[in-house]
């Protein structure tokens, strides 16, 4: 039985990936990498931005000095303005709430960003002291600090928790975690999570009747 559930943030309870990965993509198309927006989420959907711009440096983009603060000011602009929930995402927190099911975040990104999309969706009072950011822990997904110091804080050992992710970085984060993990795709097949042992959904409605609690 599942006694706890930990959630990935980005893409999984906020619709930020298109967001962020757009400001990316014209971000780094000034710097000389023109890339298409799908291959920006191929290649970093799951990562780091400080990993965004190892990457772009890497294939030839002009990096500067500084460069980490101009596209975090650049996505943070736009998700204060447009950010939304991913459909679903408040039905499953109501339907876990119902059942005295605890909660927590266990995310990739900094504080700040979750601060600014948790707020501006509705989501940060009900998560207040249950955001966990692999950021500040200095080990960010696939190591599997972030899950692990998110189970702790909820008092659940990691054999009773569930992963909620929508990256094959998190999903294997999940499983060095002990963890079983569940694969929001909700654009594909899921394949690519379900390579590295995600179970694949593609609405977010759908989890609170595939949960086993």
């Amino acid at each position: 039985m599942i006694r706890a559930v930990i959630f990935d943030c980005d893409g999984v309870l906020v619709d930020s990936e298109r967001l962020t990965n757009r400001v990316i993509r014209d971000n780094l198309a000034q710097r000389g990498l023109d890339w298409p927006v799908e291959r920006i989420m191929t290649s970093f959907v799951g990562g780091t931005v400080a990993g965004v711009g190892e990457v772009a440096r890497a294939s030839g983009a002009r990096i500067e000095s500084g460069w980490l603060d101009t596209i975090y000011a650049e996505i943070y602009a736009v998700l204060e303005q447009e950010v939304t929930p991913v459909p679903g995402a408040v039905d499953v927190l109501d339907w876990l709430d119902a059942r005295a099911i605890p909660y927590a975040i266990g995310s990739n990104g900094p504080e700040r960003k979750m601060q600014i999309t948790l707020a501006r969706c509705g989501f940060a009072d009900r998560l207040q002291g249950r955001v966990l950011s692999a950021v500040a822990l200095g080990a960010p997904k696939p190591a599997p600090d972030v899950y692990l110091a998110a189970a702790d804080l909820l008092g659940v050992a990691p054999e009773h928790v569930v992963v909620v992710e929508d990256s094959a970085t998190g999903a294997r984060a999940a499983q060095a975690a002990g963890m079983a993990c569940y694969g929001f795709a909700p654009d594909d097949d899921g394949a690519g999570l379900s390579a590295v042992g995600a179970m694949p959904f593609h609405a977010m409605r759908d989890l609170q009747h595939l949960l086993p609690i």
